[in-house]
């Protein structure tokens, strides 16, 4: 990406996100995660099974995920949120969890979701 110092080009680059963000908002689903653990452990929890079948991601219909810790949101594409979490499948980063540990999820590096 080019940079410059001129305010009307960077006014007319911001305004393209600007325009970018609302149609995700108009136009897309998103699914909002709070997660109150997240700031402590660096983690979020990204659930796919729970009571002995498929859920969270690997049933969601969303568009996208939006992650809510701290005063933040933080905006990812499910397919991308899939395809990060998958190669943490089996690891010691795929924990049970939920109430009762009734779940199976992954801790997703926050850095990752960026």
């Amino acid at each position: 990406m080019n940079y410059n110092n001129d305010f009307k080009y960077d006014l007319k680059v911001g305004q393209v996100k600007e325009r970018e963000l609302g149609e995700i908002f108009n136009n897309k689903t998103v699914e909002v995660k709070y997660d109150l653990q997240a700031l402590r452990t660096n983690n979020v929890y990204v659930e796919y099974y729970s009571r002995n079948k498929p859920s969270g991601i690997s049933t969601s219909e969303a568009e996208y995920y939006c992650f809510a810790f701290g005063d933040t949101f933080h905006l990812i594409e499910t397919k991308l949120l899939k395809s990060r979490c998958r190669k943490y499948i089996g690891t010691n980063r795929d924990k049970q969890g939920g109430d009762n540990n009734t779940s199976k999820g992954i801790l997703l590096p926050i850095n990752e979701l960026l």
